[in-house]
């Protein structure tokens, strides 16, 4: 397996393909990837795909119980480069803004933050409230990126599989990792450089 490690947090927001692409692109990019599936996020799965929860947990290089809070990724001393909650929902994120976490995503997630690596945030909620919007102001203040999915139209996406991609790879490469299906402004897409 290899040395770099990423925590990839899956709850019960919409949105359910982002976190299965963020496997599949952790397998590609040789990264490894360790897996909490909330339970709320078989919910959601069963809602938006087609998969079973085993199915996804067969996508990941190491499955952690949501009720697990022993396990490596919930010690700072286990090395990884982040976490990515992918889709985070605004119970976990709010769970995580409080510190008072009560399961391994959000045991992680704090664990992540505590030992100053990069914690990325794929919030779906719309429209926010004020509290939404302080909670995720708290979280920046913490150190976690707040990175909702928002579709990127100067790649001129033709399909919701690119869209998703997309947006994962931008997330990914908060962590320094490219992922070759993101198109990029300046050298796939919209003007080179150089030009002028």
């Amino acid at each position: 397996m290899s040395s770099a490690r990423l925590v990839v947090g899956v709850s019960g927001a919409s949105g359910a393909a982002y976190g299965l692409r963020v496997l599949d692109a952790c397998r590609e990019l040789s990264v490894e990837s360790h897996l909490i599936f909330s339970r709320a996020a078989a919910l959601t799965l069963a809602q938006e795909t087609t998969l079973g929860v085993a199915e996804v947990q067969a996508r990941a290089d190491v499955v952690h119980k949501v009720g697990d809070v022993g396990a490596a990724v919930a010690s700072g001393s286990f090395p990884t480069l982040g976490m990515i909650i992918a889709p985070c929902s605004v119970r976990t994120m709010s769970e995580i803004a409080t510190g008072v976490t009560s399961s391994l995503l959000t045991r992680a997630a704090d664990v992540t933050l505590k030992e100053r690596r990069p914690l990325v945030l794929m919030v779906r909620e719309t429209p926010l409230h004020l509290g939404h919007l302080r909670t995720m102001v708290r979280l920046a203040e913490m150190g976690a990126i707040i990175a909702p999915p928002m579709p990127a139209f100067y790649a001129k996406p033709t399909s919701l599989e690119e869209m998703v991609d997309q947006s994962v790879g931008r997330a990914l490469d908060l962590f320094g990792l490219s992922w070759k299906p993101v198109k990029r402004w300046g050298q796939d897409v919209g003007p080179l450089q150089g030009e002028g």
